[in-house]
Formats: C-alpha cells, structure tokens, sequence
C-alpha cells in the first residue's frame, strides 16, 4: 500500500479554466499553470518573477500522446514568458514550477530544466520541441547537498503535475519483470501482468499503474492488417518513432521499451494488429480471466 499524499490546489479565478496554483505539505514548491489566453493573469502574480522553471504544453496529432512541450528556465519566467508569447505558436498552456522561499538559484533550475527534458524525453509521452538536453553539465555545478534537494524538487513535482493534467512526465518505468512469457505471482495491483494473443500463445505482456494500460519490453505485436482506424495510425506513429521495431519476419514488431496506452483496446489493437476490445482480449497472466472480469473482482473485493 502506498502512502497517500496530499496536494492542495487553489482555483484562482474559481473555476479549473483559469489559473491554477498547486502547493504540498512541507514542499517548498510552488506550481502555476493556465491556459495561454489568460497568461496575463499569470504575469500578474509576484511568483512568475521569480526564479524557476516553465513547460509549454500544445497538442501534437502526429505525436503519441498527442502534445508538444518546450521546456525552459529563468531568472525571471516573466521575461522568457513573454518572448515566447510572440515567438513561440504551437503552444497553448503553461506550467510554471518555482519556490514558495525563493530559494531557488539559476544553477538549481538549470539542473531542473536539463532534468525534465530527460524526464519528458525518456517517457515518450509528447514531442520535445527543445533543440538540446538543457544546460549541458549542470550536475557538476551543484553541491551534493543540493542536487539532492532538486532530485526531492523534482520527486514532489512529478506528483503534482499529472494532479494538474500535465502527463508528459510520468515515466513508463515498469515495476514488473522485463517479459518472459512465463506466469507471475506478484500480489501488488500495479504489478499484475495482463498477457495478449492468439490459440493460447502469448505475444505482449502489459500491466495496469495509476489507471494506465502499459504494454512492456520485449512484447510483440502483429504488423496491422485489420481495417483501416485510428489504431493503424497509431501503431504506424509507433513504429515511426522506434517504439516498435520490425522483426526478421516483416509480420511481426518487437516493442523497444514499456509504452503507456490511454486504454487497454489501444494496447490490444496495436499488439493484434487489428481493431479489438482491450477488456476481452487481454487475461490475467496464466489464467483464463479477462481483463474486465478481474476490474470486476477488484471492485467486489474492494
């Protein structure tokens, strides 16, 4: 069981629409974030002058999570704020990452730029529209004691930002065990591995973590060979972008690394390679039960 957490967000102009602020408990963080019509707002308010760090956020169709992002740094956000407001097109949200004390200096939030481009960059979930990795060497910059309260910075960040429907981030790191075709009697919910395939063969090994469906590693997928939809289109993106890889049988991909799904039929489509429903075709790892009868068991167990 993981241990709760509590994120006290303020509704500025009273509605999820405008400007939003984001704080935790003991965290010296400070989050804003709205969208670009009302980055007036946002200039108004003292935290935007101060030192810290910004991501835009724009959507992306050609992308698979469907956004774009920049991320940048400042000694005053304000100033880089307004630059890209007439440099700057795809975007139309802002988060803004600063410091209730202040405290941050133009060393830690180049650690931090140059730490979330990574973040973003190794999650797959978007198009990083920067040009570099960040500031190059600014680990080296810093004090021991001090990277250390950035990697806790970014630790408390990546728990308010997808609270404030900023995804880009959260990594598709699996808890699991890399895919070996063989069953697994792991006890942890966000660890029960879903398997997928045909004639009781098993091609994909994916799990469930925070109400997301990830297909693994090393799982397999059938090149598309249904009618032509969305999801041809997105194992098409899927394959443009390396996550799947052409095997010596040009029928078959081989996925490079855990890729996040926004649903179990997105993940089924692209590993059967054909339209299907994700909560019939996806069984629980060694067994006969499908998806949607172990959501059913978790909620009368609940």
């Amino acid at each position: 069981m993981r241990e709760g957490k509590s994120v006290r967000l303020f509704l500025a102009e009273g509605s999820m629409g405008g400007l939003v602020t984001a704080e935790i408990m003991n965290w010296t963080g400070h989050v804003l974030a709205v969208q670009r019509s009302g980055l007036a707002e946002l200039l108004k308010r003292s935290e935007s002058n101060r030192t810290g760090v910004y991501v835009l956020i724009g959507e992306d169709p050609d992308s698979v999570g469907g956004q774009k992002v920049y991320i940048g740094e400042g000694d005053d956000v304000s100033r880089r704020l307004k630059d890209h407001e007439g440099k700057k097109e795809f975007w139309d949200r802002v988060v803004v990452l600063t410091s209730k004390d202040s405290n941050l200096t133009k060393a830690h939030v180049r650690f931090l730029e140059a730490k979330l481009i990574e973040m973003a960059r190794g999650a797959n979930r978007s198009e990083v529209t920067n040009g570099n990795n960040g500031t190059t060497g600014t680990e080296s910059l810093l004090p021991e004691a001090d990277r250390s309260d950035m990697q806790y910075y970014l630790s408390q960040a990546q728990i308010v930002l997808p609270v404030l429907q900023v995804n880009v981030f959260r990594s598709t790191a699996s808890p699991a065990a890399p895919f070996t075709g063989e069953p697994s009697a792991l006890d942890d919910v966000s660890q029960v591995v879903f398997v997928a395939g045909l004639k009781g063969e098993q091609w994909a090994l994916a799990h469930e973590v925070d109400g997301e469906f990830t297909v693994l590693e090393g799982s397999r997928a059938k090149l598309w060979s249904g009618t032509t939809t969305s999801y041809k289109a997105l194992q098409q993106k899927l394959i443009n972008d390396g996550t799947l890889r052409p095997d010596a049988d040009p029928n078959w991909l081989t996925f490079t690394h855990d890729q996040v799904f926004t649903s179990a039929s997105a993940a089924s489509a692209t590993v059967l390679g054909r339209n299907s429903n994700g909560k019939l075709e996806w069984k629980l790892q060694g067994t006969s039960t499908t998806y949607a009868q172990w959501l059913a068991k978790q909620a009368e167990t609940a």
